[in-house]
């Protein structure tokens, strides 16, 4: 939890979010990493520390995501904003494929591309995970 989050707001993402990464949906349960409440837009970028600027975030999606806003959509080569849960609907943008997430949009891809959701070992983890019965049914 940053130091900047109240308990009481950090507890309202987690909730908010079912307890999983709103980018790749990987669940609380499925990580011994506590999952990170993260700035959707960085506070060095004046995104406020508030409940409509908040998302919950694994740490491969919070590393590769940083303060990043947008990415460059390896489709069309245009500046694409990345997948913001507060205001898109993932449906929209994202399906899984096995342990593959496909980009529906220029946004789904640009936001896979960024947050590197789809990097080797981020599925292997989603195999292991698969093959041991901890990966969630609803990610097929």
């Amino acid at each position: 939890m940053s130091r900047s989050i109240s308990r009481e707001l950090d507890r309202e993402v987690r909730q908010r979010a079912g307890h999983r990464c709103e980018y790749c949906h990987l669940p609380q349960s499925c990580t011994t990493l506590r999952l990170w409440v993260d700035h959707i837009i960085a506070t060095q970028h004046h995104g406020p520390t508030a409940s409509e600027n908040l998302a919950l975030c694994c740490r491969g999606c919070n590393r590769h995501k940083g303060p990043n806003v947008s990415g460059v959509d390896n489709v069309t080569g245009a500046i694409t904003p990345l997948f913001n849960p507060r205001t898109q609907n993932w449906e929209e943008h994202f399906r899984w494929h096995g342990v593959m997430l496909s980009g529906l949009t220029d946004v789904g891809r640009t936001t896979i591309d960024v947050l590197s959701i789809n990097s080797p070992e981020r599925m292997d983890a989603r195999t292991v995970l698969l093959a041991s019965g901890d990966f969630p049914q609803s990610f097929e």
